[in-house]
């Protein structure tokens, strides 16, 4: 049954089921503690249940039991000491403990592509489904959160039914995570929606209570939260949708700033324009180096090999062409730092020796440390590749860019990244970076160039300041 928006889900409609542990309320497990697993744990924990977190990473579990949160979130290690000391949050390396510990374990492990194709690697996911269940000795319900290709749930189901004992009536459902890094606690504590995939009323009732401390958060705050219950292989569909659209309006965009450039056009009008259009919306719109991290680039190319094993691969083949787009920007950065800096691509590319360039970002978005996928990390590696002295500064991401490309350098400021600089690359839109004044930073520059990979720089003020500025589908600004 769907839900729609905005009627708010009423207890009437989901059977009352007791928590097999016998709590009042389900205790809930999160199997990985990444940046999904965590995060869900330590907000689950903040809506009141108990909550164990489990990781085989003893590193990563010994720094949250410490209250140390292992990646950048903002707002979430405060959260992270406070349910600990409530006695509310434990984390684990053990099935055992988590198996007799909790009643509803979600799957929160990382779904790479795969080594050998563009299809999502499923290792981690048996590997903890296969464990827990080998541990479960009452009934309990597994839930993916992970995104996976469609036809996953059945497999757990498997897997489960290998493992368990039939007299259990181990079950599994699928319930799809929507978080934005930089904006995660608010978006476990407050959802845009819930999407789960059931096929019992006791899973359905069980991810109900599961669930309700979200609702009667909402109810406090005279909010709606839209509930989508459904079968399997739609649960599992809505994720990679989601990530699909998103992109292809992210590629979208930056197809039109291909055009613009070409045809004296500013994408940044044209964005704006089009966004008006409430069929539309300007989110995702504003166009640059293109989209990174650990999800869209990967989802993307996993949704395409798996319609292709179902025989439905040419209705994805467009996708194949987002991230054709999507690469393109990043090589048009480096296009316009050898024109800007005046030197001619030779025979095996341009060659940039001799020259320094700062590039303002390593994190694949503001307000995170993820450099997964990062363009702005692929750009900095390619002009280091051509021969260029590369300076790169970040404000959250630098360790993990140092263990991602340990052989680039890297800078402590801004500052010290744009001084003796002959060109600035600002790569992510960062509030340092978009607040920057161009003046004092034409003063620590070798020589006043900008490539604006973002639009995120008043690019009137920057010529004014006597910047060559160059942005992503804009004109060159006239003083």
């Amino acid at each position: 049954m769907t839900i729609p928006y905005p009627t708010q889900p009423s207890p009437m409609a989901f059977p009352a089921v007791r928590p097999p542990s016998g709590a009042p309320r389900p205790r809930l497990a999160f199997l990985g503690t990444g940046y999904l697993g965590a995060t869900y744990a330590i907000c689950f924990a903040e809506l009141g249940y108990e909550v164990l977190g489990f990781d085989v990473d003893e590193v990563k579990i010994a720094k949250l039991a410490a209250g140390q949160v292992p990646f950048h979130e903002a707002g979430l290690d405060e959260l992270l000491r406070a349910n600990l000391a409530s006695g509310r949050l434990r984390f684990t390396t053990s099935y055992a403990e988590v198996a007799d510990f909790a009643d509803v374990h979600f799957i929160c492990v990382g779904t790479p592509q795969r080594a050998d194709g563009m299809g999502a690697d499923l290792t981690y996911v048996e590997t903890s489904v296969s464990n827990l269940a080998k541990h479960l000795s009452r009934r309990a319900l597994i839930v993916g959160k992970s995104t996976v290709p469609v036809g996953t749930a059945e497999w757990v189901e498997q897997l489960v039914a290998k493992h368990t004992d039939p007299a259990l009536e181990v079950e599994v459902a699928w319930s799809p995570e929507f978080l934005q890094e930089g904006f995660a606690v608010e978006d476990v504590l407050r959802p845009n929606r819930i999407v789960v995939g059931v096929k019992t009323d006791w899973a359905n009732g069980m991810l109900y209570a599961a669930h309700k401390g979200v609702f009667d958060l909402a109810a406090t705050e005279d909010r709606e939260v839209p509930l989508v219950v459904t079968d399997f292989a739609t649960a599992e569909l809505v994720k990679v949708a989601a990530n699909a659209f998103l992109a292809t309006k992210i590629s979208f965009i930056n197809a039109m700033a291909e055009v613009c450039e070409v045809a004296g056009g500013d994408v940044t009008q044209l964005s704006k324009a089009i966004g008006y259009d409430p069929r539309i919306g300007n989110r995702f719109l504003q166009a640059g180096v293109g989209f990174g991290g650990g999800c869209l680039p990967k989802d993307i190319r996993a949704f395409q090999a798996r319609a292709q094993e179902l025989g439905a691969g040419e209705a994805l083949r467009f996708l194949h062409e987002v991230d054709l787009v999507n690469q393109r920007r990043r090589t048009r950065v480096i296009q316009l730092a050898t024109e800007l800096l005046g030197r001619l691509p030779g025979p095996a590319g341009p060659d940039l020796a001799g020259t320094r360039v700062a590039v303002l970002g390593a994190a694949f978005k503001p307000n995170s440390d993820d450099v997964r996928d990062s363009p702005s990390l692929a750009i900095a590696a390619t002009l280091a590749k051509a021969g260029a002295d590369v300076r790169v500064y970040d404000p959250q991401g630098m360790a993990n860019a140092r263990l991602a490309m340990p052989a680039l350098h890297y800078e402590e400021s801004m500052s010290a990244a744009v001084t003796g600089a002959d060109l600035v690359c600002v790569l992510t839109e960062w509030a340092e970076f978009r607040n920057a004044d161009p003046v004092t930073l034409g003063e620590l520059a070798g020589a006043r160039r900008v490539i604006d990979g973002r639009n995120c720089l008043d690019a009137t003020l920057w010529a004014r300041a006597g910047w060559e500025y160059r942005g992503m589908g804009r004109p060159n600004p006239s003083v």
